[in-house]
């Protein structure tokens, strides 16, 4: 149940916020806005304020806004024209599709500022208490566990981590004794590192170095920062997550991740319900970086996607008249088509992953 709910509150701001900036825009450039819906699909609840309809509408993944003149070939009369999208200049049609995926980054940067200023700035403890061990790592045959505080390693005192790992690396293969703290038990337990390669967040090898297979916990502290060192660590949050999102998704392209770690609208809700369990301040990081990915996979030059909209008016900027409409149709139907096939195999993953998980 907290999956659904927490899934249904970060999705929906996100899609509001999404939106919202279409929204904006256009109004800011006097275009009319017909409706502004949350969702896809057949009408749930909708009301008419002005000159636009707000909807609340039944198929959830997604909303739009649907503007005066958008479609080509759409017939505009004479009267209309100054409030008509296709009536824009080409800069103006530029902003109104890139507000949305701006929006998504902007509220990120609004949200990981909001962190700071009430949680304040994270610092990793640094600490000897294992936090993972690897699934048939030398550390889960030695009978180390999750929880463990390392006190000794051959009978030299351990107070970071570092010494830790620097222990290990160095051991030259050869037998170690760990002194360990396991809640009132002290136990003393031998293991033998193996040689193996070190990966990346992307999975990547970048060297070759003795190993137990185990991590260090992520104990968390939190100390105060001002308003301005706030908006400095939230912009540069932001742009973390974005170099972090393009990066995993060129590594996607490279083969280096494979497609099978794509996860569709039951992934996001199981990491959304996760989160919600593990605190607020959780929920809170989770839902920028959702922004953040929400934002750059909007702007992938892809037909029917915000980006691939962009491409479009790159290009008519270019050539000083507009795509014909045959080609942006056909455009617009391969967009159709790889965005589907995209959805029915996220969809396909999300059930492997739960059926494999009750096997």
């Amino acid at each position: 149940m907290n999956a659904v709910l927490s899934f249904i509150l970060v999705l929906g701001i996100l899609i509001f916020v999404h939106e919202l900036g279409h929204f904006l825009f256009s109004k800011l450039f006097k275009v009319r806005v017909l409706k502004f819906s949350l969702g896809f699909g057949n009408k749930l609840i909708g009301k008419q304020w002005g000159e636009t309809e707000y909807l609340i509408s039944a198929f959830p993944l997604g909303g739009y806004v649907k503007m005066y003149g958008e479609q080509p070939g759409e017939e505009v009369a004479e009267a209309d024209k100054e409030v008509s999208f296709s009536h824009k200049t080409v800069g103006q049609r530029f902003w109104i599709v890139f507000g949305g995926p701006l929006f998504n980054l902007l509220f990120a940067v609004l949200v990981f500022w909001l962190m700071f200023v009430f949680a304040g700035m994270p610092d990793l403890v640094d600490t000897t208490k294992i936090g993972e061990v690897s699934v048939g790592s030398a550390a889960e045959k030695a009978g180390l566990l999750k929880g463990d505080l390392i006190l000794t390693i051959n009978d030299h005192k351990m107070t970071s981590w570092e010494q830790v790992s620097s222990s290990v690396k160095e051991s030259g293969g050869k037998k170690m004794q760990l002194v360990v703290q396991r809640g009132k038990e002290v136990l003393t337990i031998e293991a033998t590192p193996v040689r193996d390669k070190v990966k990346n967040i992307f999975g990547e090898p970048t060297e070759e170095r003795y190993l137990l297979g185990m991590s260090r916990a992520e104990d968390v502290v939190y100390s105060k920062v001002s308003l301005l060192e706030s908006v400095m660590l939230a912009l540069e949050h932001t742009w973390s997550m974005i170099v972090l999102t393009v990066m995993g998704l060129v590594k996607m392209l490279q083969r280096i991740i494979p497609a099978s770690e794509l996860g569709g609208p039951i992934r996001i809700a199981e990491i959304a319900g996760e989160q919600f369990k593990a605190g607020w301040i959780n929920l809170i990081h989770f839902t920028g970086l959702l922004s953040v990915n929400l934002g750059i996979l909007n702007l992938l030059p892809i037909p029917i996607l915000d980006g691939g909209h962009l491409v479009f008016l790159s290009i008519e900027a270019i050539r000083r008249k507009p795509m014909g409409e045959m080609a942006l149709m056909r455009a617009q139907q391969v967009g159709m088509a790889l965005l589907g096939t995209l959805m029915i195999f996220v969809f396909y993953n999300d059930i492997a992953r739960l059926v494999q998980r009750w096997m």
